[in-house]
């Protein structure tokens, strides 16, 4: 005869309860990390965000031998800046500046491109992904400025006084643990780096004045 072989025991009450114990002490452990993770990726992000839309407004004056800028608006969700490349092709005596001039727009060419209806269209980028202003503090300076002109020759337009030169972001105090200080720096020359706003100016990583 055939002995019949014991049946398989399942789990007791009390290993369930382990299980479950050591569960939760993992979740504990973890979710608050993979929260911390995420809010200092989404905190890198941000210079990345605006260093394309400076490094962009640049090559669109370049690339259409044009008037460029790229302005900054604040984020009705978070409060953090959403920000927009337009070119402009100047005429005598209509210069492309933040009075005159026509520029393009997220849904039409600017007046005389040469490329007509297939010529350039404003790029827009949002900010939504971005930690909220509460949690990573943006400062533009100079105070009150919030756009860069750049000449057909990639050059930062000096004849436009009130213009952005650097984007900081600091954490705020609930986050200084977690989040690090960074900025951008914009160049006369038009070109933008990325620099450490906590460092000496003599540090390679600090950001000059």
């Amino acid at each position: 005869m055939h002995q019949l072989s014991p049946a398989r025991r399942g789990f007791t009450l009390l290993e369930l309860m382990v299980v479950l114990v050591i569960f939760g002490i993992l979740l504990a452990v973890g979710v608050p990390k993979m929260a911390s993770w995420s809010l200092s990726n989404k905190a890198a992000g941000a210079t990345e965000l605006y260093a394309e839309g400076f490094k962009l407004a640049r090559q669109q004056a370049l690339g259409h031998n044009a008037a460029s800028r790229i302005v900054l608006t604040p984020n009705a969700l978070n409060g953090q800046m959403d920000w927009q490349v337009d070119i402009c092709f100047p005429k005598p005596g209509v210069p492309c500046s933040d009075q005159s001039g026509s520029w393009s727009t997220t849904t039409a060419q600017a007046v005389g491109d040469p490329e007509g209806a297939a010529g350039f269209t404003s790029v827009f980028r949002g900010a939504s992904a971005l930690p909220a202003a509460t949690v990573l503090v943006p400062t533009l300076s100079p105070e009150g400025t919030s756009s860069v002109y750049f000449t057909s020759l990639g050059w930062v337009d000096t004849s436009f006084d009130q213009r952005l030169s650097r984007l900081t972001f600091d954490p705020a105090a609930a986050y200084a643990a977690t989040l690090r200080s960074s900025a951008l720096v914009v160049t006369l020359a038009g070109t933008v780096s990325k620099c450490d706003p906590k460092v000496a100016v003599t540090d390679s990583r600090g950001c000059p004045q």
